[in-house]
Order: structure tokens, then sequence, then C-alpha cells
């Protein structure tokens, strides 16, 4: 999703479905003369053109298609590669439309052929004195300050429930370390959004062996989780669980002090269920240790809990949207429900079958988050 961290396609196929649906969507008209229409992005596998790269402040749509032969992200960057906004998993032939808020500032705007490397960049200049959303709309300010205190409380646990497991694989209990492992990685799954907007943390901290740039060294969660479950040992481990801590204490420091607007919700309540599709449904993720699920059900639950912040200004703007939501949000804890085992979930050996059926629920989700971003862009 964000520098350094490949994302690959789904055998299943669950990533085309999450691409169609975007694809399908409502037609945005062409750019008007004033330069306040869609920006179309012509993303191929050596270019990234931009129909204009001055934009005014407020909110701003790029409407990006792929004409090359390798799946692409487009991506919008401010200073120090953070991430205001991104699609991602466009594949060959697709597109896909990105809604984003941009106050005065330079940014770049970004194409990753291959999703990989730090992609095709180029200059994107806003300026104007647009207000923003928050100052305008009483409902998205409150959305806003009720997901920061949902992001610091589980930032929160995520650094304590990072330090137990940290602590277990230094003291060579390989039992204990199992058993934290994907519970430590469920307040990061809750946010990864949030957390993966700050550069190159995220890769440092949840990069799997096949996202390692050439040249990195390849560190964080899914180093140790080799070790453990292929190993069965916590040997040569101590250097990464103390790096892992020390990042992830990054993350903690900058997720109190990130401040959010309205559509970076909406987008992140997405990117949240593009991640279900292209790691967790595939069983890719946590390849050693099988935990999917848990990962799984924190992706879906801190979807939910965006659109939970949303709520109230998607429920004056469009009501049946909330319905759907809520309907869909249900089916999808509903299915994950059925592969419980005590406190947490057996372990994600499941059939083709079974992940088609998963893909399927989180498709028909999908489809109404898709179109919370273009109702919260609305005036």
């Amino acid at each position: 999703m964000f520098p350094s961290k490949t994302r690959r396609v789904a055998a299943v196929g669950v990533v085309l479905g999450l691409a169609a649906l975007t694809a399908c969507a409502e037609e945005k008209p062409a750019a008007s003369d004033d330069g306040t229409g869609p920006v179309t992005v012509k993303a191929t596998d050596n270019g990234c053109d931009l129909s204009r790269r001055d934009v005014k402040s407020g909110t701003s749509t790029f409407s990006v298609s792929n004409g090359g032969s390798k799946v692409t992200e487009f991506y919008v960057y401010a200073d120090g590669d953070r991430v205001m906004g991104e699609v991602e998993n466009i594949g060959p032939g697709l597109k896909r439309d990105l809604i984003v808020e941009l106050p005065t500032g330079k940014y770049q705007a970004v194409c990753k052929p291959g999703m990989v490397g730090d992609g095709i960049r180029g200059d994107l200049t806003v300026a104007g004195d647009a207000p923003a959303q928050v100052d305008e709309d009483t409902l998205l300010k409150q959305a806003t300050e009720s997901y920061q205190r949902y992001i610091n409380s589980q930032a929160i646990a995520l650094e304590q429930k990072t330090t137990e497991f940290v602590g277990a694989v230094k003291a060579g209990d390989v039992a204990k370390a199992k058993a934290l492992f994907p519970v430590s990685r469920t307040y990061w799954e809750r946010i990864e959004p949030v957390a993966e907007s700050f550069g190159d943390l995220d890769p440092k901290i949840d990069a799997r062996v096949n996202d390692v740039e050439p040249g990195t060294e390849w560190t964080g969660y899914h180093r140790i989780e080799q070790a453990l479950w292929e190993k069965n040992t916590t040997a040569g481990m101590a250097k990464y669980a103390d790096q892992l801590l020390t990042d992830v204490k990054t993350v903690v420091a900058k997720a109190k002090t990130v401040k959010l607007n309205p559509l970076q919700l909406a987008n992140g309540a997405k990117e949240l269920l593009d991640e279900v599709a292209t790691g967790k449904i595939t069983g890719e993720e946590d390849r050693y240790s099988h935990t999917d699920l848990y990962d799984f059900q924190a992706n879906v639950e801190g979807s939910q809990a965006a659109i939970q912040a949303l709520r109230p200004a998607l429920q004056a703007r469009d009501a049946a949207l909330v319905t759907s939501l809520d309907s869909n949000f249900k089916a999808v804890f509903a299915a994950v429900d059925k592969y419980r085992e005590g406190d947490g979930f057996k372990p994600y050996n499941v059939s083709e079958a079974e992940k088609k059926e998963l893909g399927r629920v989180v498709d028909g989700l999908a489809e109404p988050v898709s179109k919370v971003a273009g109702v919260i862009a609305k005036k």
C-alpha cells in the first residue's frame, strides 16, 4: 500500500472484483475549464501522465486508468512521503478513482507499476484558500475527533501487546511468543492505513519476505513469525524484536499527533478491505503461523470503526447507504465467526470454496464502502 510494500493480486479473484466495482462506478465529468474537475491519470508500465498538475485546494478527484501490462497503484504524497491518498491494485485496463482533500502546498503524484519501488513521480501543486471540510461541517469535525480517539486507544494497546510479544521473544519463550503474535498484530491491523502513512515504517514492521526491496534487510513481525513457526525457535531474533518495538513506538507517537480529514477516514475504510482481499483471504499474509483470521477480523473492525465515526454525516447524506453498510458488515463478521476457536480463531487452513465464500461477503461489503468517499465529498 505504501512505500516499498508490494501487494500482489489475490489468486481467488477478489482484487479483480474490488477493482471492477470502482471501474463500474458512475463516470465522472471531464475536467472543467476552471481547473476544478477530475484530474485524469494515465498510468502505464513506464509513465504516469496527469491531465494537469495544478489543482485547487479542497476536494480533488483523480481518475486513474491503467493502460499498462502490470497491476499499478497511485498515490498523492506530501513531504516525507506522507500518504494523503492512494488507490491500489489497479489491474491492466481498469480504472479507479481517488477522492482526496488537499490543503494548499506542494505534493507528488506517483504511479507504481508492478506495485513496487519508489514509483514514477511528478510534482503536484495545490493552491487556493478553500476551507477544510471539518471547518464547514460539524458532523465531519466530530467524525475526525471520534476516530482520533479510536486511533489513540488502539495505538496504546499496540505498544503494550508488542512489548509483551517482544519480551517473550527475547526470553526465548516460544509458546508465549506464538500466542502473543496474532494478538499484538490485531491492534496494528485495525489502524493500518494510519500506520502505513508514515513513510517506510510500514515495510519495516509488516513486510513479507517477497515485499523486501533488494539490498534492504527483512525485519518486523513476519521475520520473527518465520523463526517461530518454521524453526520453532527465537534464536537470533532479539535484534529484530528490539527493532520492531522501536518502530512500533515511533508509529504510536506519530499516530497520537496525526491530523486526519474525513476523506482519509473514508478511503482508509476501503483500504482495509483491500488488505483483506489481497493478503488475508489468500492466506499469504501470515503464511507461517496461519493466523490470518485474526488479521482479517481486525481489518474489518478497523474499517467499521472509520465508518462508524462517519455514521452521523453519512446518515444525513445517504441513509440507505448506512443501512447497506450495516447489513454487509454484519454478514462479514458472521462469516468469520464460523472459524472461531476459544478466544481466537482456528488456523487458516481452509478450502478454495471457503476462500471464495469469504471473498463473496467481502466483495458485498466493499461495494457500499467504495461509495462512502463520494458521499462524504458532497457539500
